[in-house]
């Protein structure tokens, strides 16, 4: 599942007509380090990362979309961060990755 989550939230970066191309790159960039963090993760990890990827996945939906709802990505942000939490002692890098996604995505202005 996270793989397929992964591979949908790439595709949604592709065919955004709203982000910029040096956006793209850095928003593409950090997906791959998430990818390369979730790929090591083993056991009960795995169904956190799950989490991970689930509520990345609500984010980059609700961020891109043409007509937004501050409400829902208020949420899914929100719920994004704290499902890595869990993650900051065990996983510095995993959040520090998600926590680069979430900075960027706020740098767009979402």
């Amino acid at each position: 599942m996270i793989q397929d989550t992964l591979q949908k939230i790439e595709a949604r970066l592709a065919a955004s007509a709203t982000l910029s191309d040096e956006n793209r790159a850095a928003l593409e960039s950090l997906l791959s380090d998430l990818r390369r963090e979730i790929d090591g993760l083993e056991g009960d990890r795995a169904e956190e990362a799950e989490s991970i990827a689930a509520f990345t996945e609500s984010s980059a939906r609700e961020a891109l979309r043409e007509s937004q709802d501050p409400d829902l990505l208020d949420a899914s942000l929100s719920g994004l961060q704290k499902s890595v939490r869990h993650f900051e002692a065990s996983h510095p890098n995993l959040t520090q990755v998600v926590n680069g996604i979430c900075q960027q995505l706020s740098n767009l202005g979402i």
